[in-house]
């Protein structure tokens, strides 16, 4: 086998960008709303960033650069007027012209030398631009003092026989009027967004709402409902309430079936009862009597499993009355609970009695094949986690998907001994019905753990 090449291992454009793709992805949030507002702050932001670029770039160098250069030019007037003429010996009319028509503050210090050159400010656009243009208009040696007085200038010129002072006011080789500019478009920004904001909420409420309604509809509660929000989330709005009706339809006719069948079914076990009771009794009739009764329990189990408890209205439940109600049917059929507990919240919105029935039939399911059964209850976070244990013989881990199929039996089977084999499939289907599940485990107690896990 030939060994990979070095272009083989380095990652393709594709890959490379897939991968960045992935990264990417998986940093982002994941709600709707949260990429929403992504969507509308990140163009505003970038937006926002090359205009102030552009304009730090284009507009305030430029005119930094136009106000040092007109700054310049008046210092090196001044640097003619006091050599072209020397008859002003106390520079009085120096002085004069330029506090008086150029706004400066000129000194003439004889005999001075320039200062040592300071360190360069770390914003240094407008001693950039002040120097440049000092270099190409005046060519002599000098010193500048940018930072030492905030909103003065000090500008410093070798002359013939000592130096000449200049200072000037910092708004004159400086656009010092930008951050307004910066001001209202971080204000007007900031407004834009605010606004934005306000009705993306308003946008993404009724998706919230609906998402609810449909959640709250798997789990068997009912919330009004009246769509809103844009067009197309009407329109799903009103998919979903059509689909509503459809599926409360169907159950309603497939109850109203189920409710025709068990009565003509039962009419008919009727008639074999009393046609047995009519019979002298005999061994054999006694056998066709139980086989009459193990036929009536088998058509109870078959149309509880068929028909479900959709049709229940959920509702808040005391959660330890109903778990002590459980505890005495177990008792009733002679198993014994050790111990039944209760951690957190007494009540559960659930419906009551399929959620009585899947707790019912996972402890009588552990009755049979155990001598202890204990029951706990908690609360974990928005979740109602109930764990029925027993001393029993237990399944094994790679058969414990199996029993929850209906009529299923396993060779050392727990499920329904002597019954139809739907006990767990009964119980794994109303859980599914409030949005939970039913999961087993080994049990502390050395047999089984059967866990329901419903939304609290």
């Amino acid at each position: 086998m030939a060994p990979p090449t070095l272009a083989g291992t380095l990652p393709t454009p594709r890959r490379a960008w897939r991968r960045l793709g992935r990264v990417i992805g998986d940093r982002l949030p994941k709600g709707l709303y949260a990429r929403s507002l992504i969507i509308i702050i990140a163009p505003m932001v970038l937006l926002q960033s090359v205009i102030a670029y552009t304009f730090m770039e284009r507009h305030w160098q430029l005119v930094t650069r136009r106000l040092s250069a007109a700054v310049t030019a008046d210092v090196a007037a001044l640097i003619d007027i006091y050599e072209s003429y020397p008859q002003d010996k106390g520079s009085e009319t120096l002085e004069r012209i330029a506090s008086e028509r150029l706004n400066l503050d000129v000194d003439i210090l004889e005999g001075a030398k320039l200062p040592a050159p300071g360190p360069r400010p770390f914003f240094s656009l407008l001693d950039e631009a002040l120097s440049d243009e000092i270099r190409r208009q005046i060519a002599r040696p000098f010193w500048i003092d940018t930072v030492g007085r905030s909103n003065l200038i000090e500008i410093r010129v070798e002359i013939p026989g000592g130096v000449m002072r200049v200072i000037a006011r910092r708004s004159q080789a400086y656009a010092s009027n930008s951050h307004i500019f910066l001001l209202w478009m971080g204000g007007s920004s900031m407004v834009l967004l605010g606004v934005a904001i306000l009705f993306l909420r308003n946008q993404i409420r009724p998706i919230l709402r609906l998402a609810d309604v449909a959640e709250s509809f798997g789990k068997g509660r009912e919330l009004d409902f009246r769509p809103r929000g844009a067009r197309e989330v009407r329109k799903a709005g009103h998919a979903f309430i059509e689909m509503k009706r459809r599926i409360e339809r169907a159950m309603e006719q497939r109850t109203t079936m189920l409710n025709g069948v068990s009565h003509d079914l039962r009419t008919i076990i009727t008639r074999f009862r009393l046609s047995l009771v009519l019979l002298p009794q005999t061994p054999e009739i006694d056998d066709l009597q139980r086989d009459v009764d193990e036929m009536s329990r088998m058509l109870e189990a078959y149309l509880a499993f068929a028909k479900g408890d959709s049709g229940e209205p959920a509702a808040a439940i005391d959660l330890r009355a109903l778990l002590e109600d459980v505890r005495t049917d177990v008792e009733r059929l002679g198993g014994h609970v050790s111990e039944v507990t209760l951690e957190g919240q007494a009540t559960v919105t659930v419906r009551p009695d399929a959620f009585r029935r899947c707790l019912f039939n996972l402890a009588a399911n552990a009755a049979r094949y155990g001598d202890t059964i204990a029951i706990t209850a908690r609360q974990e976070a928005r979740w109602l986690a109930v764990s029925i244990d027993d001393d029993g013989p237990g399944i094994p881990p790679e058969q414990r998907e199996e029993v929850f199929k209906p009529f299923v039996r396993l060779d050392d089977a727990r499920q329904d001994a002597g019954g139809s084999g739907l006990g767990l499939a009964i119980a794994l289907d109303i859980a599914r019905a409030h949005g939970g599940d039913v999961a087993l485990y080994d049990s502390p107690l050395g047999g089984l753990r059967a866990t329901v896990r419903v939304p609290a």
